[in-house]
């Protein structure tokens, strides 16, 4: 796919005005107005087309991280921006008091994307962590009876399903939730991918286990299909949920729409890729047995679902069965990670289609983020040794080749 014209949209004066600063005074407006949770910003970006960003210095960069596997489509995609703005133009928010054909056209698709057998349902919120809270509560009723109550919640080690403290309570990283302590405090982690550790762990005291198919936030760590679909055998023996957190692997990333497919769980959460840029999450609730856990009242959200988001996700999806993009990330995901095992300085490669990690032998990952960064590559350290990449579906392999190109030398820097 050829990058698009990238053009500057209006703006408010406000931010015409800002837009005429260097990205120094940028850098320094926001640390003086914006909570430094983020730390302070490498670049301040102020456009993009297809797969590049240009920051206020006019400086552009090839993005490999795709927003942190959020852009889907690229930057400004025709059909993307279009969709959005004439649904934006036509009803751009209702309350849940009602509903619009754009949110059931989105739930019936992604009911048939994900083989979802009859009488499954699905919600829709704002953001992955807000899917998962939502999956957390609803397992929640999963509380088996006063005698034999289920009490328990089954996680990975290593695991991440967000900030907020419920799906904080899931995330394995101490130095995550230690400082919002106390928190649930029903949650076990036990080592991913280990099928006798989960089997022990799983009894009729667990109401739900949550896995990542693939956990991005640890590194790309790949889990095998058939734990997989051990998960599911021994969950459904024990009465307990199965959730499977597909927020950054699923909606193409990994060549296929859910990392998890031909498992089918009975919760799966989606966010990041499923809007392409536009915020939107989604719990998809599979089987009449398990939509009865969440009656009216007991969950809502205000923007979950409204018509602009929903007309974002049903684009993505048009887009990516319209232009085959599911076998072209098979296809370059693969090249990619034959052309990085053959670097010099690579000691690991893994991943699935457009979601990769490498493994450096002896280099800093932060250094070889920030040379890549000066050299006009945006790349996300996972630890000290694991550079992450997230492109957008649409990369190209001349793309990704001017990356590897520089490669060599952006690990000698560092």
């Amino acid at each position: 796919m050829s990058e698009q014209t990238a053009h500057t949209p209006e703006t408010t004066d406000e931010v015409q005005e800002l837009a005429q600063l260097s990205s120094s005074a940028l850098s320094e407006r926001y640390q003086q107005s914006l909570l430094g949770v983020f730390g302070a910003p490498q670049r301040v970006l102020v456009r993009g087309a297809g797969c590049h960003v240009w920051d206020a210095d006019g400086n552009q960069y090839l993005d490999l991280l795709g927003g942190i596997a959020v852009n889907t489509l690229g930057h400004a995609n025709p059909l993307l921006t279009s969709v959005i703005t004439s649904q934006l133009a036509t009803l751009g928010h209702v309350s849940n008091f009602f509903t619009s054909p754009s949110q059931i056209a989105l739930a019936e698709k992604l009911l048939e994307i994900s083989a979802a057998p009859a009488g499954s349902k699905v919600f829709f919120a704002n953001s992955g962590t807000e899917a998962n809270e939502a999956a957390l509560k609803l397992t929640r009723r999963n509380a088996g009876t006063e005698a034999a109550p289920r009490t328990r919640v089954i996680a990975l080690e290593h695991a991440f399903h967000g900030r907020t403290l419920g799906a904080l309570s899931l995330t394995y990283k101490e130095k995550y939730r230690a400082p919002f302590a106390p928190l649930p405090q029903n949650v076990t982690w036990i080592p991913a991918g280990d099928i006798d550790a989960l089997r022990n762990a799983v009894d009729e005291t667990v109401s739900a286990v949550f896995i990542e198919p693939i956990q991005g936030e640890a590194g790309v760590k790949m889990l095998s299909t058939e734990y997989l679909q051990v998960a599911r055998e021994i969950t459904r023996e024990a009465g307990a949920l199965l959730v499977f957190d597909e927020v950054q692997t699923g909606m193409g990333r990994t060549g296929s729409f859910f990392a998890s497919a031909p498992v089918i769980p009975d919760v799966m959460t989606l966010a990041k890729g499923l809007g392409g840029g536009f915020p939107i999450g989604a719990m998809i609730v599979f089987g009449e047995e398990n939509t009865k856990w969440l009656t009216p009242g007991d969950h809502g959200t205000t923007f979950g679902g409204n018509p602009v988001a929903c007309a974002a996700g049903l684009a993505v999806i048009h887009t990516i069965e319209s232009q085959n993009l599911l076998e072209k990330v098979r296809e370059n995901g693969t090249w990619l990670r034959e052309q990085l095992c053959s670097i010099a300085g690579v000691s690991e490669v893994r991943g699935a289609g457009m979601l990769t990690a490498f493994e450096l032998a002896e280099a800093n990952a932060q250094k070889l983020v920030a040379a890549a960064l000066d050299a006009g590559f945006i790349v996300n350290a996972t630890d000290e040794k694991t550079i992450r990449l997230a492109p957008p579906l649409v990369i190209t392999q001349e793309q990704l080749g001017s990356f590897l190109a520089a490669l060599p030398q952006l690990i000698a820097a560092a």
